[in-house]
């Protein structure tokens, strides 16, 4: 597992608010998630993932994992209007996503 010596876990009643908006000039998305330690912004390309990952798991009647991997796709590859590093499946399998994680989540107060 990459870059874990620094997790943060942010429980619900961490985060004070949630604003999306898409600032002039630019044309997507940004999300800025305040919590009471720190804010982050997200790009619309990274919620987009965040959001399949979400649908792919809870809409499912058996799937309880999914990774999503930084790729990048050629112009010949992707959809127009797409950026060039995205978020997609990685080939590994449910078992192997839950055995590497589930380590993380039962050494911790989640």
């Amino acid at each position: 597992m990459d870059g874990t010596s620094s997790i943060k876990f942010y429980r619900n009643e961490d985060v004070v608010k949630v604003v999306g908006v898409i600032p002039k000039g630019h044309h997507h998305l940004r999300l800025l998630i305040f919590f009471k330690d720190q804010v982050i912004v997200l790009h619309e390309a990274t919620v987009a993932a965040i959001v399949r990952a979400y649908i792919d798991i809870v809409s499912h009647p058996t799937r309880r994992a999914v990774e999503l991997v930084q790729t990048r796709l050629g112009r010949d590859v992707r959809k127009l209007g797409y950026a060039e590093v995205q978020l997609v499946d990685s080939l590994r399998s449910e078992d192997e996503i839950l055995n590497e994680y589930n380590v993380l989540f039962n050494s911790t107060h989640t």
